[in-house]
């Protein structure tokens, strides 16, 4: 049996293409109260919605207490190891551009606000939490597509089976049929050669009780 195309599910993934990259850039941004340095990721094929949650839930992993204003997430208080013993202020806002979410995060380290120039190596770290937060997600997502894209296929090859399934039964019909063809062919020729060999003994009765017949005729 030929196996339907892993193209199908290739195709149904296509839209993914410009996810396989995950970059976080710094920027600055209104966030936190003002004109702050932040760290931008695209998250791709998840709502804006469920990465607000998702974020959320990671700020809490983080110890830190959330609330919302207006949109805008703050982490209270959290504590990243990573990058010491000392709390951090997280504020967190999530852009849906239609084609990927924008999560914007600064780092408020208490004075200052995380930035690659001063602070390299707590930005690497805070760079990796986003990556890895972004990548986990997007991925996530994918691999969601992917089981909808796989159950299609499945359907598909299993439409396939009953196709060449019911095939073969048509087949195996027509061979049937094409026997008893044969086979009434066969049985036709058989009573046509029976019918004449029939028709030469009726002829030899019919003249046997014709002699029979003049026979009793001559009797006086």
């Amino acid at each position: 049996m030929k196996k339907i195309t892993l193209l199908l599910l290739l195709a149904g993934l296509s839209t993914w293409s410009w996810a396989q990259k995950i970059r976080v850039h710094e920027s600055r941004e209104s966030i936190g109260g003002g004109n702050h340095n932040a760290l931008v990721v695209e998250v791709y094929g998840v709502d804006a919605k469920d990465v607000e949650k998702e974020w959320k839930s990671k700020m809490k992993d983080y110890g830190a207490k959330v609330s919302n204003n207006k949109g805008e997430w703050f982490g209270d208080n959290a504590t990243i190891k990573e990058m010491g013993n000392n709390t951090i202020d997280i504020y967190a806002r999530v852009d849906d551009k239609k084609t990927e979410v924008d999560l914007v995060v600064a780092f408020d380290l208490g004075g200052a606000f995380l930035n690659s120039s001063e602070h390299a190596d707590k930005y690497k770290i805070a760079e990796r939490i986003l990556h890895d937060f972004a990548v986990n997600l997007t991925k996530g997502a994918i691999e969601l597509e992917l089981k909808t894209q796989q159950k299609a296929l499945d359907k598909l090859n299993s439409q396939q089976r009953d196709l060449e399934k019911e095939n073969k039964n048509l087949n195996n019909e027509v061979v049937d049929y094409q026997n008893r063809i044969k086979k009434d062919q066969d049985a036709i020729e058989k009573n046509k050669n029976d019918q004449a060999a029939k028709q030469k003994d009726i002829a030899q009765q019919q003249q046997a009780v014709e002699e029979t017949t003049k026979k009793d005729k001559a009797v006086e």
